[in-house]
Order: structure tokens, then sequence, then C-alpha cells
């Protein structure tokens, strides 16, 4: 490396932090990009550089999740990101450098985790509470790289330092994690309240450990085996395996007090059918949580009278907040949750396009960790 390099970066550091200059970064590294519907590429691209508010992170694990695989198969994501980007979102990673206006909170060395988003707190529905439907969301992907840049509004809002005692792979189960505290939050769930979680990925699995530790009576549907028993083993009551029964709606209810249905039901499987299917199986008075996203143009049939005569509760929680985001941290430090229950192999950064292909059938994969 030339001495004027060295020089900058240690110019760089003083106007930081530190007068110490860090290990020389490579202009280059290796990164998953995204060119549109199942078209990923591992390539070598520049080293992000980061702005006077933002940080440099060394990837340490990122997570593939299901948001990851629908993202892969569409191509694009009209609202997190655009082809060609470099793709992933759940990440653990360890501080290389830091911008000159960044509290000096932070530094070189620490290992942190950043959400995928940040809120402006400004706009109107910031000020009610609801920074999930931020009217300016900032999103962030990168996560599938040896290096990723971290904006500065979640470093100021929505970026952790995780405790000696995490696992790094655990550490990278806060994004989804917080998404599903918010959600169970929305839900008012009581203690001994009979929960259906419809589908049995990365998220429904999530909804029924979290749930099952909060003391709700959790049944799983689900239309293979294998997630069901992992469903078994994270807490779940009772299981139903749709392909096996005439009737879910009647399956599950038949599982409730009396037989009058579940006090919640969750939809995660992300189809028409299953949002159907949660609409028509919640008791009277019963809240139906729609959280998985429909593609734009979807329809869905609803029975109104069905609905409204039984007084059931229609949320579809979209996202996190940072709230969550901090609660979920939280809720991993104090061993609530293990991605040991979620994480069936690693993988080196390289074979993430195969990993993908192989996800798309759901072989018996809940969610890979990929090591850069």
């Amino acid at each position: 490396m030339k001495a004027t390099t060295h020089k900058k970066a240690a110019v760089e550091m003083e106007e930081g932090h530190t007068t110490v200059a860090p290990p020389a970064l490579p202009a280059k590294m290796m990164a998953a990009v995204l060119y549109g519907s199942e078209d990923l590429r591992i390539e070598r691209i520049a080293v992000p550089g980061i702005a006077p508010d933002e940080v440099l992170l060394r990837v340490r694990i990122a997570l593939t999740d299901g948001t990851d695989l629908k993202v892969w198969k569409r191509g694009y994501h009209a609202r997190m990101i655009q082809p060609p980007a470099v793709f992933g979102h759940e990440v653990v990673g360890e501080i290389v450098k830091i911008g000159r206006e960044v509290s000096p909170r932070w530094h070189a060395g620490m290992r942190v985790v950043a959400a995928n988003s940040a809120p402006c707190l400004r706009c109107y529905h910031c000020r009610r509470g609801q920074e999930n439907l931020c009217e300016d969301l900032l999103f962030n992907n990168g996560a599938y790289a040896e290096y990723m840049r971290i904006p500065g509004r979640i470093v100021r809002e929505n970026m952790l330092e995780v405790a000696n005692s995490v696992d790094d792979r655990d550490a990278a189960l806060a994004e989804p994690l917080a998404c599903v505290l918010r959600g169970i939050h929305e839900m008012d769930v009581r203690s001994d309240d009979a929960v259906a979680v419809i589908g049995c990925g990365p998220i429904g699995l999530t909804f029924v450990r979290m749930l099952s530790r909060r003391g709700a009576r959790v049944i799983a549907l689900a239309r293979r085996a294998a997630p069901l028993e992992v469903a078994r083993r994270l807490g779940a009551a009772a299981v139903v395996n749709v392909k096996e029964v005439a009737d879910p709606v009647a399956a599950v209810r038949a599982l409730t007090v009396d037989g009058r249905g579940p006090d919640g039901v969750i939809e995660a499987a992300g189809n028409p059918a299953t949002w159907e299917l949660a609409l028509a199986m919640a008791r009277r008075g019963g809240v139906v949580n729609l959280f998985s996203g429909l593609p734009a143009g979807t329809k869905v049939e609803v029975e109104p009278a069905s609905i409204h005569y039984a007084e059931i509760r229609l949320i579809s929680p979209f996202h996190h907040t940072p709230r969550f985001f901090r609660e979920a941290l939280e809720a991993i430090r104090r061993g609530e949750i293990s991605a040991r229950d979620f994480v069936t192999e690693e993988i080196p950064l390289q074979e993430l396009p195969q990993a993908f292909e192989r996800m798309k059938t759901r072989s018996g994969e809940i969610k890979l960790a990929v090591r850069p």
C-alpha cells in the first residue's frame, strides 16, 4: 500500500475518535449481488466508502431469511432493494471504520448488530409512535458481503452493541425477532390464550418460540412434517399437517376449548389461501394477524358477515421499530431464543446462490449462516 494511503487513513481516524491508524482496508471485497429474479452472483466489488456520519462493518455473520428468499425469487423489493444491489440484511459485524461525525460511544473493534432500517423521527407517523410507517423509512441491505456500510440514521437509531455473552449467530436474529415481538405486542396475547400459527418457516417458528415463552398454547400448521417437529421442539402444544386433514379449520378448532377456535391466528405462510384460512379459523372476538406480505395486486376473498358479526379484529403488522429492535436483542441476551434452533447450516459466501436454489424447495433448511 502506498504511503500516501496510509497517511490518509491515519488522518481520517484522527478526525474521528483515535489517532491510531487502523489496519489497511482492502480496495475490493467479495459480495453477493442481486441482478434480478433468481439471479444472484458472487462478485468482487469495491469496499463501500462512508460518509462522515456512517460506519463500516466487517461482516462476521449474516443470516438468510424468508424475506430474502422471497426477494430472490421476485428479483426486487419495491421498498427495500432494487437490482443490481448487494443483498442481505440480518447481520452482526465488527466496526472497522468510523466517520468523524459519529458519536464517540462507537469505536473500532466493537461488535454490533445493525437493523435494516431507521425512521426519520420527524414525520406524521413517527410523531404518533408509528415509526415503522415512517414516510421516509431508510432501508439498508448489503449483509452478504465482506464489508457493509451502515448509514448514519441507522447508526444513530438502530445500531446496538452486542454483549460479550451473546454469540454472533444469536445476535443476528435481532431484526426478524424485532418484527415478531412487535407482531405479538399488537395482538395483545394473554397467558393461556390459544394461538394458531400458519406457516413454519423462520418467522412462523420464531412466533411459536416467543408465544410459547409467554404462556400461550400454540397450535402450529404447516404442509410438511419436518418443520412441525421443529415447532414442537420450540414449544408448540399441538401441530396440524394441513396435507393430512380434510378440514384444517375444523382440526384446529377441535384442539381448542369447547371447539370455539383459537383466540389468535397468525398467518406467516404468505399466500392468499392461508390468508383466507386464517380469517376462517379465529374464534368470535378473536384476532387475526395477517403478518406475511403478498404481492401488489393479489386478491383475497373475504366474507364480511363472518368477520363483522363475530367481531374479529384484523391486524397486519409491518416491520419493526427501534423499541422492538432493542427488546429483541435483550430477549436474545436473556436466552429466550437461540440460533441453534433455527440455523441448520453454515456456508461460505461463495455457496450462497446454490443455497437459495436449495431453499426454494425448503429441503430441510430453516436459516443458513453465511460467513464471508
